[in-house]
This record gives structure tokens, sequence and C-alpha cells, in this order.
């Protein structure tokens, strides 16, 4: 017969042994939520049209109908930059820009361009530049060469926008530019952390 005192140490342990074997409950929900937040974090229209009337100083209707054109197309950007560019072309072209890019979730960072062109092509402007930025999920993805995409692009009212891709990230810059500039190129943009004279 076991005595009293072993018995009641018995009961007193069993609780405890049964509380260090129990497994830890799985809590999948805030990995969830984070999926969720990074998805919601985008710029809604309101947000674009507004940036861009601080960028052209008023965003004029042809600029409203590319930002609309744009949406229709691609949905809500989580990016984009803000800058100036000037460019020139004899059959060869160059475009060189600077300016700030602005990351929904990252926060503004200053970015340069350059984007030599070939093809029937005379002429030089200098350009404001608006750029919708699109699957930016990490800001350093930026700083690669983004091909034209072939037979996307928009000229409204003097105000252009072309479609830049490489893999998931799509580039459409807006340009509204003073100069003279006559033809047609194909060529790439090279976005990089600093700026460069080189420019390929």
């Amino acid at each position: 017969m076991k005595s009293p005192i072993f018995a009641a140490a018995l009961l007193l342990a069993t609780p405890i042994a049964a509380q260090v074997a129990a497994p830890a409950p799985v809590t999948a929900a805030p990995v969830a939520a984070e999926r969720g937040d990074a998805e919601q974090a985008v710029y809604e229209a309101g947000e674009i049209v507004k940036a861009a009337d601080d960028a052209f100083g008023e965003a004029s209707e042809a600029v409203a109908k590319v930002i609309e054109r744009v949406f229709a197309d691609m949905g809500k950007p989580n990016a984009y930059i803000v800058g100036r560019e000037g460019s020139g072309a004899l059959v060869l072209g160059l475009r060189y820009g600077q300016g700030e890019l602005h990351h929904k979730v990252e926060g503004t960072r200053t970015v340069h361009w350059t984007g030599p062109s070939i093809g029937p092509d005379v002429g030089g402007d200098a350009s404001r530049t608006f750029t919708l930025v699109y699957n930016l999920n990490d800001g350093n993805d930026l700083f690669r060469r983004y091909p034209a995409v072939e037979g996307k692009a928009y000229l409204i009212g003097g105000v252009s926008a072309n479609y830049h891709q490489r893999g998931d990230v799509v580039l459409v810059p807006i340009r509204l530019g003073a100069g003279w500039r006559l033809g047609a190129n194909v060529g790439y943009l090279k976005y990089s952390k600093e700026g460069k004279v080189f420019p390929f």
C-alpha cells in the first residue's frame, strides 16, 4: 500500500507534467495579417493625381486621362518616381534623368536613370517625368535595365506614356516635355543609385 505522502506527490506532479507535455498553440494569424497589409500597400488614384499635380505644377486634362488609362490597364501602383530628364537624338539617342522614388512601404530615395535608344529619331527635349511603378516589392529591384514594351504607349495632348518591364516590375513613365523631337526609337531605361555618364 502506497503512503499518503507518495499519493499526494503524484497528484501534484500530474498537472505539471501534462502542462509541460502540451504542444504550444500555432498562431498563423499575424503572418496572414502581414501579407494582407503588404498587398494593400498601394497608392490610390487620388494620391497619384495629387502627386502628379505637384510634379507638373498643375495636372492637365491630358495628364489625368493618361493616368486614368494606365490605372485601367495596370491597377494601383505601389511606388512612383517624380523627376526631370533631358534627352537628345540623331539616330542614336541618349536620355539622362534624376528623381525621387516614393515607395508605399520603404519611403523615399534618390534615383538616376539613363536611356540609350536607336531609330529614325532627331532632336532634343527636356521633360518633367512622373513614373508609375508596379510590383516593386523591394526598392533595390529597381536598379536594373527595363526594355520598352512594344506596342504599349500613349500620346494624349502632348503628354506621352510608355511601358517598360523587367520580370514582374513594370514602369510607366509619363512625360510632359519642352523641346523639339521628331521620330521613333526603341531602347531601354537603366536605373541606378548614382548618376552615370556612360549610359549603357
